[in-house]
């Protein structure tokens, strides 16, 4: 069954262009409500334990690398059907094929730079959630 939450950050390229609050105004324009927000910076260690199902691709260390070059905006969203609404915003992970209008066709730069994190699943929203905020973080 659907939940009402999702997890997303803002990677490092889309913080260090200055795009933070232009994708923080397109998440609220579609409707979601912020429920927990910060901005931090991921360790290499830190970054490599978060995308740990990645570990045995071959993109696996420059994500590490990449996830830990620069802050991010870890969040937590909240609408009916969050996590297929917001897979939606923020477009396909190659930015060339996103569709006119999301988060990726105006702000990624590559497949690897792609502005924002987005769950994919009900469970993976709450594992990706819980690896940045407490329960008691939520509001």
């Amino acid at each position: 069954m659907a939940t009402n939450l999702t997890f997303t950050m803002i990677k490092p390229d889309a913080v260090e262009g200055g795009h933070t609050g232009a994708i923080i105004k397109l998440i609220e324009e579609a409707g979601f409500r912020i429920v927990a927000i910060k901005k931090t910076q991921l360790t290499p260690e830190r970054a490599g334990q978060f995308y740990a199902v990645h570990r045995e691709r071959p993109f696996y260390n420059d994500l590490r690398t990449y996830m830990s070059s620069g802050a991010i905006v870890p969040m937590i969203l909240e609408k009916e059907n969050a996590v297929a609404d917001f897979r939606k915003l923020i477009g396909a992970t190659n930015p060339a094929q996103a569709e006119e209008g999301t988060i990726r066709k105006l702000y990624a730069k590559s497949m690897q730079e792609n502005a924002v994190h987005g769950s994919d699943s009900d469970e993976n929203a709450e594992i990706e959630a819980s690896f940045f905020f407490a329960t008691t973080d939520r509001y």
